[in-house]
């Protein structure tokens, strides 16, 4: 596993950042555009009839993550909802550094081909900010996942936040890093 995540990073350092280099026209290597996060969200709304459920979605976050979840819990309770304060909603967990890296090379190479009717993603989930946001219907993608031990298919929100300052200088990160978007037509 050490060297699985060395490879999306020595990539980048190698190939995707001069190339970023030379099509920005940045005078200062600083400028370069690189990953910062990457955000992995599960929401788990079935934890209103069963509260056993939490603990099936952090188990797998934490397989698919390879770091322990935080559980994301209620503000507020909301009786239409009949969601009481503090009751567990989910659970989320921040990746940085090398595990981020290690992280979107399984997503790109491994999780995402195997994708049932996957297209690409979408060119316009970009916030603006140079952030990216994507979905995920199905966890049971990821190799980390035992097929035959999943009693619930959860969903989960992948964001991965850039250092770029535009949506077209991260476009062009994520291009670097093998990201499956659709070719535009010319």
């Amino acid at each position: 596993m050490a060297d699985n995540f060395a490879r999306l990073k020595k990539h980048y350092n190698n190939v995707v950042r001069a190339d970023l280099k030379k099509e920005f026209n940045y005078t200062n290597e600083m400028l370069v555009p690189q990953l910062d996060k990457v955000v992995i969200n599960m929401g788990v709304g079935e934890t209103v009839q069963d509260t056993k459920k939490i603990k099936s979605a952090v188990e797998a976050l934490t397989l698919i993550a390879g770091q322990k979840p935080v559980v994301t819990k209620a503000r507020k309770s909301i009786a239409t909802f009949k969601v009481r304060e503090e009751m567990p909603l989910g659970c989320k967990v921040t990746l940085r550094g090398n595990a981020a890296f290690e992280f979107l090379d399984r997503l790109i190479t491994i999780a995402l081909p195997r994708t049932r009717d996957f297209r690409g993603l979408n060119p316009k989930s970009f916030d603006g900010n140079g952030n990216f946001a994507m979905g995920v219907k199905e966890h049971i993608v990821f190799p980390e996942i035992d097929y035959d031990k999943i009693d619930v298919m959860w969903g989960m929100d992948i964001i991965v936040c850039t250092t770029a300052k535009t949506d077209d200088e991260a476009r062009s990160l994520l291009k670097g890093f093998n990201f499956p978007f659709p070719k535009e037509k010319e």
